[in-house]
């Protein structure tokens, strides 16, 4: 099992993440600035097009006797239509309106700027709830050595230029829409393409973790071709080191068995003499199955746990027949995915071995064996129906040649061995009291 970790540890991820702030935020950006640039340039146009209309009605406009004259029809047409959208009107300096287009009639008039003299103003009013956009320009008549300022105020219904603008908007970011979606399928398409290697390069790994290749290939890019390169080689060089563990211990066991040998024909030797010796013979070939058992299995690949608990659960409860005692056994398991030991299956049998036959002698009837599996750890507990342990025992039954009284049946020297093949795998041993069962609990917990 694979430990899960946050989504930003992952380059998938960062990746993803990376291109799609890239396409969320550049793209819309982009679409509000050329937005704010259509519409400065409409709004320039507008401004140039009332200005060429102020220069119509100033070309026809009079001051005769300190009052405005202006002909009955302007040359633009929408000036002289009632309610076109096109206004014009002429204020003093007291901003009283002294001339207005026929298009202006029955209109009230907004509130006008009046700028300085040889100045114009460009700006928006409201005419009821109509938008208009408003170019006034103050100039001086003379008359009779007499300088007459008149403003004069251009209004244009806005709603045409407002469309052409919401038409553009509207047409903008469809395509700027189009062109996100069409980058995120780019994205995707080059991402898989881009961490390929690495998909490839995790596939293999799993397949060596499980024994169908003994090493990985050599066909990725330039970055992941060298620690391809360095795992092969760690892979070649654990390999050996296996193999010299297993031929000195070989060699080891049979030049101890002429000695021995030797020793055992004696014939002053006592019984207690020849039992010894039978039980280095023994461990000296239990020795020898380990080493060639370990030979066998990388440190990479995983053994089922449940394969090995059956076994032993199947041996103890012929062991213990005749004491009546119960072993249960039940899994619980992350994501439905078989649980793994990583390690020597020698070792996990050895472990779990000793404490279930611990258990087993001190239990009344019922031993419960539990393997759990988690995101990140393989926890693996014996409880038992016996007195328990006082906090005290607990303390001490770890260390070597330790034995508890509950245990008077056992030897002391397993649960040492227990404790020292857990930390030999970085793991951790706990012993507490079953709530279950009432009795002791231990536990291994292993990360995975």
């Amino acid at each position: 099992m694979i430990q899960s970790k946050p989504w930003h540890h992952s380059l998938k991820a960062r990746f993803v993440v990376s291109g799609l702030l890239l396409i969320m935020v550049l793209l819309p950006a982009i679409g509000f600035t050329v937005n704010k640039a259509f519409e400065r340039q409409i709004a320039l146009s507008i401004e140039n097009q009332l200005n060429a209309y102020m220069y119509s009605v100033l070309a026809v406009a009079d001051v005769d006797n300190g009052d405005i004259n202006m002909p009955p029809h302007l040359v633009e047409n929408q000036f002289n239509v009632i309610g076109s959208g096109l206004y014009a009107l002429i204020s003093d300096q007291q901003h009283k309106i002294v001339w207005s287009s026929g298009s202006f009639f029955g209109i009230n008039t907004p509130n006008l700027n009046h700028p300085l003299v040889g100045q114009s103003q460009f700006y928006r009013v409201k005419i009821g709830k109509v938008k208009h956009v408003v170019f006034s320009f103050t100039v001086s008549f003379s008359h009779q050595k007499q300088l007459i300022p008149l403003t004069l105020h251009i209004i244009k219904d806005e709603s045409d230029y407002q469309t052409q603008a919401d038409e553009f908007n509207r047409t903008l970011w469809v395509w700027i829409g189009v062109l996100m979606l069409v980058l995120i399928i780019i994205q995707v398409v080059w991402l898989a393409w881009t961490l390929k290697p690495l998909s490839q390069f995790s596939n293999e790994i799993t397949l060596v973790e499980q024994g169908k290749l003994a090493e990985l290939s050599q066909s990725y890019p330039s970055e992941l071709s060298i620690l391809a390169k360095q795992l092969n080689t760690l892979l070649h060089t654990e390999k050996q080191q296996r193999n010299r563990y297993r031929n000195a211990l070989s060699d080891l066991a049979h030049s101890l068995k002429t000695p021995l040998a030797v020793i055992k024909s004696q014939p002053q030797l006592t019984q207690d003499s020849h039992e010894q010796l039978d039980h280095i013979n023994h461990i000296i070939g239990y020795q020898l199955k380990k080493a060639q058992s370990v030979a066998g299995n990388a440190w990479h690949l995983g053994i089922n746990v449940d394969d090995t608990a059956t076994k032993l659960i199947r041996t103890l409860t012929k062991i213990y027949h005749s004491s009546h005692k119960d072993i249960d056994y039940q899994q619980t398991l992350y994501q439905n995915q078989a649980a793994i030991f990583k390690g020597d299956s020698a070792d996990l049998s050895e472990m779990i071995g000793n404490l279930l036959d611990n258990a087993c002698k001190a239990a009344k009837h019922q031993v419960l064996l539990s393997v759990e599996t988690t995101a990140s750890e393989l926890i693996i507990t014996v409880e038992d129906d016996g007195p328990g342990l006082t906090a005290a025992q607990q303390a001490l039954i770890f260390e070597r040649g330790a034995r508890a009284d509950t245990y008077q049946q056992g030897h002391g020297i397993g649960l040492a061995i227990v404790s020292d093949l857990v930390n030999s795998y970085q793991g951790k041993l706990t012993v507490s009291d079953s709530v279950e069962l009432t009795g002791a609990k231990f536990s291994l917990i292993f990360s995975t």
